[in-house]
Order: C-alpha cells, then structure tokens, then sequence
C-alpha cells in the first residue's frame, strides 16, 4: 500500500513530517511512503532514506492563509494538490495532510473526487472519552449546512469506520441533539431521526452534548456548523483546565510537592484527551481515502496517522462505504 504525506503542510512542516514519515517508514515496511514536497528543502533533512520512502517534487505550496479553492485551482503543483491526484490517478491509494483543512476539502472534492452516491463529504475526527475508546464525530467542519438525508449518509459512513477501522462489531450511533427525547430539538435533527431509527444500523437515539465525553455512543452525528462549534469548545475546554492546573500546581511549594505526586496520574489523563494519538481525521466520502491531520501535528502524529491510513486500507474502507451507500451490504 502506498501512502502519500503533503510534507509541506503544517505548523512544523516540514521537519516533524520528514521524522513522522521515516518513524512510519522503519515501523511498517510493508507500506511505501511519499513524501510530497519540494526536494530541495526536504533532502537536506533527511539522514537516511528508507528504501520503501520517497520524495515526489511539488514545487509550491497551499499557505495556512490562502482562499482554499482558488488555491487548489491555481496551485497545481502545491504538495497537498500533487498528493491528492496521486490518490486521483491510483498511484497513492492514500494521502495526509496537516496544512489548511480548506483546501484540503477542496482538494478531496476537485482532486480526488466524491464518491458516487454521496451528496456531502464529512470530516470524522476522534473525540477522546474518559473510557479512552473515543467517539468518531462527522461532520466537524466540512459542510456548514446539512439535510436530514445528509445525516443518514454520516451515520452509515460512521458505523463503517467503526466497524472496519477500529474493529468494532456493532457501532452505536447517536444524533447530537439538545435533549434525548425523540421529538428534541430543531428541524434538522426532527427529520433525521426517523431515518436513522429506520437505518440499516444500530441507532441509540439522541444524545446531548454534555455526555459526549462519556462514551456513550461509537459514532456521533451532527452538521457541520454545530459539530465545529462542539470540537472548538472541547479544545478550548481542555486547554484551560491544563493551564489553569499548571497555574495551581507552582504556586507555592506545597502545591508543588502535592503535583509530583499526582503527575503520574495527570499525565494519563492528559495522554487521554491528547489528538496526536488518534492521528487525523478521515475526509468520508470520497473516492479515495484522504486523512487531515491536526495543523500543530508532531512527528508522533503523523507517524498515527500513517497507521491509521493502513489500517483503513488493510480492511478496503473506501470501498466499504462505497458498498454500503449503493446498497450492496448491510451496516453492522
């Protein structure tokens, strides 16, 4: 299998994806890594070059600040775009990106194309749970507007990740909604319920936003403007408590002494809620397989994100939502 790495995306681009990708090179030789990027600044940093590693020249690249379209449409040897039609023209059967998750989007839906049958990619992070299993949300962040059809599709995508991905027999599926009640909330989430109730998947009903955390469903669904805004705040959340517990624990020296003891236990729980061990978050309904890693992504993230492009490759992802949509299986 062969995975394309946009190595010039990112906040640390392209230093920790060059480590990221020989990290992922040495521990699975069975996948052939590319590095897309320009190959006078990326050569010079590396020591070794595995033999199942190498370097694709993309002479430009797409800025964290660029109109994403336009950049996808006028950047056609940007690394993130040169990566993409590698998935496109089957000579990557993967890609990953850290940089601007604009025109990555844009990118899955210009470049790679969307898969037939679906109306609205979505993009599918893992949310970390107190049970460290997680929960798969879509959509996050790809379509700000969705219709009650558009959720159903989400849901299906979802439990197959699940099901493929992360082994899981009999995803559960949750609407986020603002009640658990089935007649809760507005005329989105009114007219996806029935469907899902009725959906080929195993449906356990609306689920609030304060019990996310919780784990109590595999797979939440929601649209994109309201699924953003939840992501953003969990982010927020957990970066202040972190800063606000640093704050407490050197403030004198008995607060000191009280967090040696209890910095084994905070760092699982840090380690719990931390992105860079889920890797990226798979773009769902394309015609490829395109994963978006964090844009503060270490080499430790990227070389996740590698494992978990193998893995949905190792269990044929793409074509399983693909089956599924057209009708042709059945949704554990």
């Amino acid at each position: 299998m062969r995975i394309a790495i946009d190595a010039m995306g990112g906040d640390a681009a392209p230093d920790m994806n060059i480590q990221g990708a020989l990290e992922a090179a040495r521990e699975w030789p069975d996948v052939e890594i590319i590095l897309v990027g320009d190959e006078a600044k990326l050569k010079p940093l590396m020591t070794e070059i595995p033999s199942n590693l190498r370097v694709q020249h993309a002479s430009e690249v797409v800025l964290p600040d660029d109109e994403p379209v336009k950049a996808v449409r006028r950047k056609k040897d940007a690394s993130m775009v040169v990566a993409g039609r590698l998935v496109k023209e089957g000579q990557a059967d993967a890609m990953i990106s850290a940089g601007n998750t604009g025109a990555l989007m844009a990118t899955g839906l210009l470049v790679v194309g969307r898969m037939p049958g679906i109306e609205r990619p979505a993009l599918a992070p893992m949310i970390p749970t107190v049970d460290g299993k997680g929960v798969l949300a879509l959509d996050l962040g790809a379509n700000m507007d969705a219709t009650p059809e558009h959720l159903l599709q989400y849901a299906i995508m979802g439990s197959v990740y699940r099901n493929k991905v992360h082994g899981l027999t009999k995803p559960r599926i949750g609407l986020l909604n603002v009640g658990t009640e089935e007649m809760k909330g507005n005329e989105l989430t009114k007219g996806a319920f029935p469907l899902l109730k009725e959906a080929p998947i195993h449906f356990v009903g609306n689920v609030e936003s304060r019990d996310v955390l919780q784990g109590n469903c595999d797979v939440l669904v929601c649209d994109g403007f309201v699924g953003n805004i939840l992501l953003k705040t969990l982010e927020g959340t957990a970066g202040t408590i972190f800063s606000v517990l640093k704050q407490e624990f050197t403030s004198s020296l008995l607060s000191k002494l009280a967090a040696a003891v209890l910095k084994p236990g905070l760092s699982r729980f840090k380690k719990k809620l931390d992105y860079k061990e889920h890797g990226g978050a798979p773009l769902l309904g394309l015609n490829g397989l395109v994963l978006k890693s964090h844009g503060s992504s270490d080499a430790r993230a990227i070389k996740n994100a590698v494992r978990q492009a193998r893995e949905a490759l190792k269990n044929d992802l793409v074509g399983s939502i693909s089956a599924e949509i057209s009708g042709k299986g059945a949704v554990q």
